[in-house]
């Protein structure tokens, strides 16, 4: 155990609930530490069902194209603890020992009183991210909006609501107008709202809430476009027009994604960003486990020969659905049969995730998630996919189920999609030794 986790393992015993949405706790201790909050550089709060880490590492490229120095704070990590802070000043990841140091601090100072691991750890982000010199904070939302504890922000320079759909209910609210008014939570008075294309309900909510607030609001495919033309990616505000390159993170949904970066960026008065950057941080931006092509490694050696294996987190029915008009896209260019090798949570709707593959991949085997609360048995997700008429098996481990998608001895070889799960997709990078930078 590395010192940075055993801090984490004694912080869990801090509060009987993992996820327990309150601002009372983190709000304490932040006035315990001289409130880091209140002395941060400019923040752009990052709300949403998916695409949030995509849109994330869109603003983040642009940004430092423009040779701004941006921090970033995103959850969940991947496979490292340190991949949750990345600092401005030096374009890294928080280090080993300031992110222990850190930690230690903060620890000693909430002096054993209840709080979530995720509020404590978020407490010592805007403590790192208050001593590092930075033009720009880019800070994802861990759940939800109101509640959530990245909420003590209270005059961003941006907001941002990614696409909303069902997903958290247990903690958020079972409709779709519900899950909405906790997103919007984060719209605050007078500092633009950007929002992505969403169920007319969800757009209603948020609507609400930006008149609510005086916010002026920017939404897809009324105040903007970004759209794929002959391979590029053409923006268009009310600005002008912009013709760029098309992203490099993969799939068409990574075109709305970067068009919602876009326009937040244009929206913000006070940052002057060029063509040139945009052009430049559209095309470099990447985010790991995000239609991932994963090339050299110890589990690409298992692969069939000449296969493709690719990797992304997606884990709900729109995440899904994103996904597979990504594989059906590639399809197009390439033919391969597509083999699923998934995971996922016993608290996703593992059927409507799946349902989106169906006639489109060859086979599905399934795998635990190893070390996971509340992870699906491997048979468990097998059952479910063959409940909706995907062929589907199950195996102990990610090695194995490369061996049984190579015992398929398919023609020509096939394209391989480990899914379900970011906890998962994490796990497969520890295993290739593929590590998030």
């Amino acid at each position: 155990m590395t010192p940075v986790d055993s801090i984490l393992a004694r912080l869990t015993a801090l509060h009987s609930k993992r996820i327990d949405l309150s601002l009372g706790r983190i709000e304490r201790l932040l006035g315990a530490l001289g409130h880091p909050e209140q002395r941060l550089p400019p923040v752009i709060h990052v709300a949403g069902t998916n695409g949030k880490g995509s849109v994330v590492s869109f603003l983040r490229a642009i940004l430092e194209a423009a040779g701004k120095r941006v921090h970033v704070y995103t959850s969940p990590h991947l496979v490292r603890y340190n991949e949750r802070y990345r600092l401005g000043d030096t374009g890294e990841l928080v280090s080993d020992e300031e992110l222990v140091a850190t930690l230690t601090e903060c620890e000693r100072i909430n002096a054993g009183e209840p709080i979530t691991v995720f509020e404590i750890t978020t407490a010592v982000g805007l403590m790192l991210f208050s001593r590092h010199p930075a033009d720009v904070l880019l800070m994802e939302v861990g759940l939800g909006g109101r509640l959530d504890a990245t909420n003590v922000i209270e005059h961003p320079i941006a907001s941002i609501i990614t696409p909303i759909s069902v997903d958290h209910t247990e903690f958020l609210g079972d409709t779709i107008e519900k899950i909405a008014a906790e997103k919007a939570g984060i719209i605050k008075r007078g500092a633009p709202a950007v929002v992505a294309a969403q169920p007319r309900d969800a757009l209603a909510v948020i609507e609400r809430q930006a008149a609510r607030v005086s916010a002026p609001l920017k939404i897809a495919g009324e105040d903007w476009t970004a759209t794929e033309e002959r391979g590029r990616l053409v923006f268009q505000d009310e600005s002008g027009l912009l013709d760029l390159p098309p992203p490099k993170l993969y799939g068409r949904h990574q075109f709305e994604n970067a068009g919602l970066a876009i326009a937040t960026l244009r929206a913000i008065k006070t940052l002057k960003i060029s063509p040139a950057a945009f052009e430049v941080g559209v095309a470099k931006a990447d985010w790991p486990a995000r239609m991932q092509r994963l090339g050299q490694g110890e589990l690409t050696a298992l692969a069939p020969p000449g296969s493709e294996l690719w990797l992304d987190g997606g884990h709900n029915p729109e995440g899904g659905r994103a996904v597979a008009a990504a594989l059906a896209d590639l399809e197009e260019r390439v033919s391969r049969p597509l083999v699923l090798i998934v995971g996922m949570m016993a608290t996703k709707d593992t059927e409507g995730f799946l349902r989106n593959f169906t006639g489109l991949a060859r086979r599905m085997i399934a795998v635990p998630i190893p070390n996971v609360e509340k992870a699906m048995s491997a048979e468990a997700v097998a059952d479910a996919a063959r409940a909706i008429g995907l062929p589907a098996t199950s195996r102990d481990n990610l090695a194995e189920a490369l061996d049984a998608a190579r015992k398929l001895d398919l023609d020509p070889p096939p394209r391989i999609l480990i899914t379900g799960s970011l906890y998962l997709a994490g796990e497969v990078l520890r295993e290739n030794s593929t590590l998030p930078q």
